[in-house]
C-alpha cells in the first residue's frame, strides 16, 4: 500500500528534477562554446554567438538568416580590411563583443586587400616584432606576443596590451577598409594619413581614423584607451639602461640610439625628477623629461606615459606641470602654508592678493617681490647660505623635515598672524574689528586686516567689521 501511495509522488519529483535540469544544461544549446559578438548592418545590430571553428561565410549564413538577407550579398569588414569568405575568424584576433560591419556588396574596392592579418597584429617597424608567443592569451585559446600597448583608464587601470582598430573619418563607422597598412606611428596617431573606400551606404569616406582599444577587458562598441607608443615587447633582450636587467615590456626612449629602460626603473627615474623638481617645461611638449643619457632630442611628448607612476606620483605631476605653466607664464604661487593657489597678477603690481572667488584662495596679501606678507618699503634683504663650498650630507627629505627645531611654531606663526604692512611684525588677529594698531612701540601704524594697507575710510566704510 505505501508503495502505491508513493510511487507517484516519487515519480513527480524524478520528472520536476529532469526537467529542471534540462532547462539549465540545454536551455541554449547554440551557446555552448561560442562567444558573443554584434554585426552591424546599416542602422541594425544583431548579436550572434560565434562559434571557434567559424570561417567568414559561416558567419554570412548566420548574419543572413538573421536579418533575411542573402549571404553572397554580404561582405564583412573588420579592422580595416574585408575578410573573404574561407578565413578563419580565430585568426582575425576577434573578442568577446567584438563589432564587425557587414554591408551589401557594391562597386568593388579600387584595391583588393588580403585580409590574413588585422591591423591590430600588423606591427609598426616589423624589425623589432616577431610572433613568438607570449604570456596573454586570447579569448580564441591562441597566443601571440602584443606589438601595441595601453594604458586602460577603465577599468583595468594600468598598462595592457592593445588592439588597433580603424574607422571612417567622415561617418566614425568601421566600415572603411584602408588602400594599405599604416608603417608608422604617425600614419595612426595623425589622422587621414592612409587613404580609404568607406563600405556604408550615402557615405563617401576616403579617410581612416585610427583608435585603441583594450585586449585585456571585454570592451563596448564607444571604448577606446591611450597608446603608450614607447612601451614595447623587449623582443632583442636589449638590458635596461639604469639596472642592466633584461625584462618585458619596455620603454624605448625616442633618442637616435632608442635607450630602453625597464618599467620599474622608468618609475624610479620619473618619482627622483619629480622629487627634485626637475622636469623639463617644453613649450611644444609641456612638462616632461628627456633620456637618462642625456640624450639630444630624446623627450616624451605623450604624457599619458606618466600614468605609469601610479595615481598619486600622476597627481603630483599634473600639480607641477601646472605650476610650472602659471610660473612660466609671468604667474605666481601664493606663499601662505596650505595655500599655493596659481594667481596671475599684472606685470607691474608688487602687492598681490590672493583672491578667495570659488573658495580656491586663502586671502593673503603678500609682496610679489620677497614673497613675504605684503609690506611699505624696500623689502628686507635675504642672505642665502653659500652651499657651492664645503660637503654636504645627503640627508633625506623626511628626516630633514622631521628634525626642524622650530619648525612647527614658525608654521603656526605664519598661518595665524599677518605682518604689519610698515615694520613687518606678525600681529594676530583676536577678534574686534578689521582696523588694526601695530604694537611694536617704535610703529604703531595703523592698518586694514583685509587689505594689508594703511587704513582708510574705504576700509572704514567696505569691510570694518568684515
Amino acid at each position: 500500500m505505501l508503495n502505491d501511495f508513493f510511487m507517484p509522488i516519487f515519480d513527480y519529483l524524478a520528472r520536476f528534477l529532469r526537467a529542471i535540469f534540462g532547462l539549465f544544461s540545454n536551455s541554449k544549446p547554440n551557446e555552448m562554446n561560442k562567444f558573443k559578438i554584434y554585426v552591424k548592418c546599416g542602422s541594425e545590430s544583431v548579436p550572434v554567438y560565434l562559434g571557434l571553428d567559424w570561417s567568414v561565410q559561416d558567419l554570412k549564413n548566420a548574419v543572413g538568416s538573421k536579418l533575411c538577407m542573402k549571404s553572397d550579398e554580404l561582405r564583412i569588414i573588420f579592422a580595416g580590411k574585408e575578410l573573404h569568405d574561407n578565413v578563419q575568424l580565430q585568426e582575425c584576433d576577434v573578442g568577446e563583443q567584438s563589432v564587425i560591419h557587414a554591408v551589401l556588396r557594391k562597386a568593388p574596392l579600387s584595391v583588393t586587400v588580403e585580409a590574413k592579418c588585422p591591423l591590430n597584429k600588423t606591427p609598426f617597424c616589423s624589425n623589432d616584432c616577431d610572433d613568438n608567443e607570449s604570456e596573454s592569451q586570447s579569448r580564441l585559446g591562441h597566443s601571440k606576443k602584443s606589438h601595441f600597448f595601453v594604458f586602460c583608464i577603465d577599468p583595468c587601470k594600468t598598462l595592457c596590451p592593445g588592439k588597433l582598430r580603424v574607422r571612417c573619418m567622415k561617418c566614425k563607422e568601421g566600415t572603411l577598409t584602408v588602400d594599405r597598412d599604416p608603417s608608422c606611428w604617425d600614419d595612426v596617431l595623425i589622422a587621414g594619413r592612409i587613404p580609404g573606400s568607406c563600405q556604408a551606404e550615402n557615405c563617401d569616406g576616403a579617410l581612416a581614423e585610427f583608435y585603441f582599444k583594450c585586449a585585456r577587458h571585454v570592451s563596448s562598441p564607444n571604448d577606446w584607451a591611450v597608446p603608450l607608443y614607447l612601451v614595447k615587447n623587449n623582443f632583442k633582450d636589449v638590458p635596461c639602461i639604469a639596472c642592466t636587467g633584461n625584462s618585458s615590456p619596455i620603454i624605448v626612449f625616442p633618442c637616435v640610439d632608442g635607450h630602453v629602460i625597464c618599467i620599474e626603473c622608468f618609475q624610479m627615474y620619473c618619482t627622483t625628477r619629480l622629487n627634485e623638481r626637475r622636469f623639463i617645461q617644453d613649450e611644444n611638449v609641456g612638462y616632461t623629461i628627456d633620456c637618462p643619457a642625456g640624450c639630444h632630442d630624446s623627450l616624451i611628448k605623450e604624457p599619458h606615459h606618466f600614468k605609469l607612476l601610479g595615481d598619486e606620483q600622476y597627481a603630483r605631476y599634473q600639480r607641477f606641470a601646472t605650476e610650472e605653466c602659471l610660473l612660466q607664464a609671468g604667474g605666481v604661487l601664493c606663499p601662505q602654508p596650505g595655500c599655493g593657489a596659481g594667481l596671475l597678477p599684472d606685470p607691474e603690481c608688487r602687492r598681490v592678493v590672493c583672491q578667495q572667488d570659488g573658495g580656491a584662495g586663502c586671502g593673503f596679501v603678500f609682496c610679489r617681490q620677497c614673497m613675504q606678507g605684503y609690506h611699505i618699503g624696500p623689502c628686507d634683504s635675504m642672505e642665502f647660505p653659500d652651499t657651492k663650498t664645503g660637503m654636504r650630507y645627503a640627508i633625506s627629505d623626511e628626516r630633514a623635515s622631521s628634525s626642524k627645531w622650530d619648525e612647527d611654531s614658525r608654521t603656526t606663526i605664519k598661518i595665524t598672524t599677518k605682518p604689519c604692512p610698515k615694520c613687518r611684525t606678525p600681529t594676530e588677529r583676536d577678534g574686534g574689528c578689521m582696523h588694526m594698531v601695530c604694537t611694536r612701540s617704535q610703529c604703531g601704524f595703523h592698518w586694514c586686516w583685509v587689505c594689508q594697507e594703511e587704513w582708510t575710510n574705504d576700509c572704514m566704510g567696505n569691510h570694518w567689521f568684515g
